[in-house]
């Protein structure tokens, strides 16, 4: 089962958003390196998701983020998801 992390956004400015972009950029790097993402993005509202295969990757994730631990993100959700169309 994967699990999908939804992140709000805090409505901060992209001046803001930019500043912090580039440490959050190291972690999403580390996380795609060990194989652990799948899909991450924003949508168009400045909100974002990521989908990662574990739930214990998802959770690691948000505790080191820039972008949650420096108030880019009001708040986020971790959901299990079984996707059952694609492989694992």
């Amino acid at each position: 089962m994967k699990a999908v992390v939804i992140g709000e956004s805090s409505g901060a400015t992209m001046e803001a958003i930019r500043a912090v972009y580039p440490r959050h950029k190291l972690v999403v790097d580390k996380y795609i390196q060990r194989g652990d993402v799948i899909g991450i993005g924003p949508f168009t509202d400045m909100g974002n998701m990521a989908i990662f295969k574990t739930r214990a990757a998802a959770e690691e994730f948000v505790k080191e983020d820039p972008f949650v631990l420096e108030g880019m993100v009001k708040s986020y959700a971790i959901r299990d998801w079984n996707d059952s169309l694609l492989p694992s």
